[in-house]
């Protein structure tokens, strides 16, 4: 099987390095793909945005399946445009079709989706551009902290959390007149749940899915979940607070009324499921979807399963997802980001990266934002290198992704040195 990965990040590399290992590939194709991927496949220059771009890679390399790995492309309607297109609608996908990928391109629209199938979340009202009166009037009617969401796509960063009814106002303020560009031009403000965070997925065929191995990830630049929100600084995976009494109450509340909800509104839906969660007193309520993997996620979940990636996918997409084999790794993963000096604010590029070959040697190396030029790995966006780490104890899990973090250097590279430490 031909197979193309759309995207060039750390999830993208996960997703390629699990998939190169099945039995089914043939020949693996990364759009655009980074200097990571171009060691497990090959690297086509492009965005996966250029719906006609992608077409003709479909057709010159003759892919048989293509991977979503950004919400951007899916939020679009890439996956409706292969579908549509009459010399590329046999090709599989792996990603929503457009209208159900609004359960990520629109927080406001996840939110009516919950209600509507009674999936527990946050209340919550959302207000547009001129409404700021009446929003802050809302913001009034709770508790500190205030959370302020973007309603669009802000690549992890349009979630703001504030303990000052000034300076949330202040914020709300700044959303509405275009912080986030288009992604703010309505603002979801929800109430503050005190609880613990995790992420849950799921890959589905619409009807039928395969629970993942769950993970926590670790949004905040500094230490002590402080400083400003990023696309995600490491990840653990298992959670341990994730036992069996509360991922029960997870299926019977949370996925299979989504799964229930997506087929009454006639959204048929093929690929991932991510459930931003929170535990709040055993009780899990749903902050997010996404509709592909989070990142950095994808570096402590992939690498715990044991079953043959390409296989359920092909499950996936051609609806016999419940007669695949599936299974997971016991082990812990903990994924460390090494991320580029002022992120997630502006950075520099273009750094050479030094001791990625001496990593690899016993660490899983995953590389976010690089580039290859003239022989060397150069820095290529705000987070560039993931390091994994996997052993049967949390502790040595993160003694080990550490270990590989100390071997990988740049000019001005920065990483969190507590990830996992809550978990310990």
């Amino acid at each position: 099987m031909n197979v193309l990965i759309l995207g060039g990040g750390g999830r993208e590399h996960a997703i390629g390095h699990k998939t190169a290992q099945s039995k089914n590939l043939k020949n693996l194709f990364f759009m655009p793909g980074n200097a990571g991927t171009a060691a497990v496949g090959k690297n086509i220059p492009g965005s996966p945005e250029d719906f006609e771009g992608v077409k003709k890679q479909i057709i010159d390399y003759e892919i048989d399946m293509v991977i979503v790995g950004p919400e951007a492309p899916l939020v679009a309607g890439v996956t409706n445009f292969i579908k549509s297109d009459a010399q590329i609608k046999n090709t599989l996908v792996i990603g929503p079709e457009k209208a159900a990928a609004q359960l990520e391109g629109s927080k406001d629209f996840a939110k009516q989706f919950m209600k509507r199938h009674q999936i527990p979340t946050a209340a919550y009202q959302t207000f547009s551009a001129g409404e700021y009166d009446q929003a802050a009037a809302f913001l009034k009617t709770l508790r500190p902290p205030y959370v302020l969401k973007a309603d669009g796509l802000a690549a992890g960063k349009g979630v703001l959390i504030i303990n000052n009814y000034e300076e949330a106002c202040k914020e709300l303020n700044e959303m509405l007149k275009g912080k986030f560009g288009e992604a703010s031009g309505k603002v979801v403000i929800e109430e503050f749940l005190n609880g613990i965070e995790l992420s849950v997925f799921v890959l589905t065929d619409g009807k039928d899915y395969v629970l993942l191995p769950e993970a926590k990830d670790y949004k905040r630049i500094k230490e002590g979940d402080k400083g400003l929100n990023t696309g995600g600084m490491g990840a653990v995976s298992p959670v341990k607070f994730a036992d069996c009494d509360f991922m029960n109450k997870v299926k019977q509340q949370i996925i299979e009324p989504t799964l229930t909800g997506l087929m009454k509104d006639k959204m048929p839906y093929t690929g991932f499921i991510f459930f931003g969660l929170m535990n709040v007193n055993g009780d899990p309520y749903v902050i997010e979807y996404n509709v592909r993997m989070g990142d950095p996620e994808t570096e402590v979940v992939l690498p715990r399963i044991k079953a043959d990636l390409l296989d359920l996918f092909e499950g996936a997409a051609t609806g016999d997802l419940v007669n695949r084999k599936y299974s997971h790794h016991s082990d812990y993963a903990v994924t460390v980001m090494l991320v580029s000096k002022g992120y997630p604010e502006a950075y520099e590029k273009g750094k050479e990266i030094t001791g990625i070959k001496e990593a690899e040697q016993k660490h899983l190396v995953f590389h976010a934002g690089t580039k290859e030029e003239n022989g060397k790995v150069l820095s290529n966006g705000g987070r560039v290198i993931a390091v994994t780490g996997m052993a049967g104890a949390l502790d040595d899990a993160v003694s080990c992704a550490y270990d590989g973090v100390a071997q990988i250097d740049f000019e001005g590279v920065t990483f969190r040195r507590d990830i996992g430490a809550d978990l310990r």
